[in-house]
């Protein structure tokens, strides 16, 4: 993501100028292990215990390699490693690692498929996403998608999914075994050098080269800056984020028309302007508006869930979030991560600072969308880190994926130190991994089809790392 806590902060600095850090939520989890319950109690180490197993895997180990570092008994494989490692043709692996999903192949072959969040025109950039002849978008746009190959016996082969679209984000997987990859970026034609507009969608299959020929927007998703997305498998109904500022961003619902069945190759069949796009809004128990999810200050708060339909999707001339006047829809400070599971959909607000939000200050907040009750329930609040410089503390939620072991894992995103963490159903962390290379942020977590490896990206220079070791399951509280 292009905007990160550094950047957001100078770019809101004018916004912000002369007010104060105000709000700030007392007693959130910041420590591994630490919790932010509904009475607002910090639990430390030794609450974690459920079955004989304390919470999380114990502490980091320092890694001689100075690459990453894991508990005692893990261990990491580098899989693809911008500018050092080649593709099928020969062509250097593209930069900027982000988003990312596992797919189960043949004989035991897993598929990646790799965001490359590139922004920008091609020549800005030593490593873009290679064009690969039927596989482009815009000949001047830098990013796109690999799909990585990792065989059994351990071999690795790489090649070019979609190429020619820009800053290629979270994005997400879907039911029948593809990928949806959004641009984190709405240039028009003209802009940037762009030679076509984007701010789109595109499918990605891991399996099938062929249906990847020709790539197409779903203009029917919306034209904005996209973050992850996500496909409800049995109403059909797609959530999207958006991670946006001045105004915030929001969450999308795309409505399918009436009798639009899901599955592979039907996406790029629908019309421009097929079904409905809507965004979010949310009120509290009593009742009343919710202007922005930092008004949330405790984990287990409960919101309503009401959609409003978008005006016009393709933001031709407004963007898609000021379409809507205040007390239409409900706000959230960099909306990213998603991940369909249990139901509904996790979603993640990866900060908020007093200064520019209009709740209480906050490093991270992990949501929970269930549509048949449409409900959205805080599950996860990370208070201010007071010292991000320093090991320990986490903040910064951005990629997440849950975990075949209980709860989610998340891609850190925050300021200082990064790491890979886990969340327990009722919110409490633990340290998975630490960035000891650099402190870009980590991406693109997700675990292999038969959940023994951990997947995640250093997002720059662009490592994509697989991680294995004693995993076992966590407890739910």
């Amino acid at each position: 993501m292009p905007l990160n806590r550094r950047e957001f902060t100078k770019q809101t600095a004018v916004a912000g100028a002369g007010l104060a850090l105000t709000g700030v939520v007392g007693a959130l989890a910041t420590a591994p292990e630490a919790l932010a319950s509904d009475e607002s109690e910090v639990y430390g180490a030794g609450h974690g215990e459920s079955h004989g197993h304390a919470l999380g895997y114990g502490p980091l180990v320092a890694d001689p390699e100075g690459v990453l570092a894991l508990p005692a008994g893990f261990s990491y494989r580098i899989v693809t490693h911008s500018g050092v490692t080649r593709m099928e043709s020969g062509e250097l692996t593209p930069s900027n690692h982000d988003g990312t999903a596992a797919f189960a192949g043949p004989r035991g072959t897993t598929y990646l498929v790799n965001n490359h969040e590139l922004y920008g025109p091609r020549a800005n950039w030593p490593h873009p996403v290679p064009l690969t002849e039927g596989l482009v978008y815009d000949p001047t746009a830098p990013g796109g998608c690999t799909v990585v190959e990792i065989h059994r016996d351990g071999t690795v082969a790489e090649w070019v999914g979609l190429a020619g679209t820009s800053t290629n984000c979270a994005g997400g997987s879907t039911a029948w075994g593809t990928w949806l990859t959004g641009e984190e970026n709405s240039d028009l034609a003209g802009v940037n050098g762009m030679t076509k507009d984007h701010g789109y969608i595109f499918e990605v299959d891991p399996r099938d080269r062929g249906a990847n020929l020709d790539p197409k927007p779903i203009k029917a998703f919306g034209r904005y800056d996209h973050e992850a997305v996500v496909i409800d498998p049995k109403r059909g109904h797609a959530y999207l984020t958006e991670d946006a500022a001045l105004p915030f961003g929001l969450l999308f619902r795309w409505v399918p028309p009436k009798g639009f069945e899901h599955g592979r190759g039907k996406l790029r069949t629908l019309a421009d302007d097929a079904g409905v796009l809507q965004a979010f809004k949310c009120t509290d128990s009593g009742g009343r508006f919710v202007d922005d999810l930092s008004r949330a200050t405790r984990i287990g708060t409960v919101y309503g869930v009401d959609w409003v339909d978008v005006p016009d999707r393709d933001a031709r001339t407004v963007p898609v979030r000021k379409q809507f006047g205040p007390g239409e829809v409900t706000r959230g400070c960099k909306l990213e991560g998603m991940w369909w599971a249990d139901g509904g959909a996790y979603v993640v607000s990866s900060f908020a600072r007093a200064e520019w939000s209009p709740g209480a200050a906050h490093d991270g907040q992990v949501w929970f969308y269930d549509p048949k009750r449409r409900t959205l329930t805080l599950k996860v609040l990370l208070g201010v880190n007071a010292a991000p410089e320093e090991d320990g503390a986490l903040d910064g939620p951005d990629n997440i994926t849950v975990s075949p072991y209980g709860g989610i894992v998340i891609a850190e995103d925050g300021r200082g130190v990064q790491h890979l963490f886990g969340a327990t159903d009722s919110g409490r962390t633990y340290p998975i991994a630490r960035n000891d290379l650099n402190d870009a942020e980590f991406t693109g977590v997700c675990f292999s089809p038969d959940g023994g490896t951990l997947f995640a990206n250093i997002q720059e220079p662009g490592i994509l790392l697989a991680i294995t070791g004693p995993w076992r399951r966590q407890p739910r509280r």
